[in-house]
């Protein structure tokens, strides 16, 4: 495994947040389409006056269109020379550049061995859910998913909870050509808010394509009434798509954290995460 910074350059951690209703989703696209790494690449290259100097972002968790971040963590390898120019007043520049509806909150030099994908413990998100006869709140809209059958919180937590541990969890994700679909989750849970908001929130080691989104909408049936508690284990189990089981819309996801191990032990969290992962191993 090698993950070297190039001699000259100096690796930086970026953290941000950003509203994703407007954005096509975190990576770059062909097309022109608005994302969230263009907009942050693009603020970084006019702040530090790079020209048409390209450093491209590598991030913890690539949101697709729509989903939101809380807790997103970047990093970019820039030339020495430039952070050290540019490294006090970075962040406030990068305010002024950016639109306000991404915002970068930290900017530090990174620890040997930190990548922002590779050396990540676990990611954790928030899926929100309103089931009020009367829908969701205006101010919420582009946050929280109205579903108009009331949910049983007490057996979706149930449900979800038969989920945790290691699986192969090819029933709840879109498949990607040479790409496992083993994954670890740590904790997940459902709880309802004091305001009636319904929260489904995961905690794993990493997430397949629309995997979270999958998992929310076979809960969704079970808190309605369409289905069992038993019913969504029962799909993991059968290990193959259930047409029933539906993606739930994007804006109701956010991430809200990513974390990493202690400065010592990042380079062996890479090399554990880079490895081609077989069940039980």
């Amino acid at each position: 495994m090698s993950d070297d910074v190039a001699v000259g350059f100096v690796r930086v951690r970026l953290d941000l947040s950003y509203d994703g209703t407007e954005f096509s989703g975190w990576a770059k696209q062909a097309g022109g389409r608005r994302t969230v790494q263009g907009e942050v690449e693009d603020a970084l290259r006019t702040v530090t006056r790079s020209g048409a100097a390209a450093y491209d972002l590598t991030v913890a968790g690539r949101t697709d269109a729509g989903v939101h971040a809380r807790g997103q963590v970047a990093h970019v390898d820039l030339p020495g020379e430039l952070w050290a120019e540019h490294r006090e007043k970075l962040l406030k520049r990068l305010a002024g550049r950016l639109p306000k509806d991404v915002r970068v909150w930290g900017v530090a030099e990174a620890p040997v061995g930190f990548n922002a994908r590779f050396a990540a413990l676990w990611r954790r998100y928030v899926y929100r859910v309103g089931d009020r006869p009367g829908g969701v709140d205006p101010l919420l809209r582009n946050h929280v998913l109205w579903h108009d059958w009331e949910l049983d919180v007490d057996v979706m937590d149930a449900a979800a909870k038969s989920l945790v541990g290691e699986h192969d969890f090819a029933a709840y994700a879109k498949k990607r050509e040479g790409a496992t679909t083993i994954r670890e989750i740590l904790d997940f849970g459902v709880r309802r808010r004091d305001d009636g908001v319904v929260e489904i929130e995961v905690r794993a080691d990493a997430f397949c394509h629309n995997q979270v989104r999958s998992m929310v909408g076979a809960l969704l049936f079970v808190g309605d009434g369409h289905r069992g508690a038993e019913w969504p284990r029962k799909v993991l189990d059968a290990g193959v798509r259930d047409s029933a089981v539906h993606v739930v819309r994007p804006h109701g996801l956010t991430l809200e954290e990513v974390a990493y191990p202690a400065d010592e032990s990042l380079m062996e969290r890479q090399r554990l995460a880079r490895r081609v992962r077989v069940r039980g191993q």
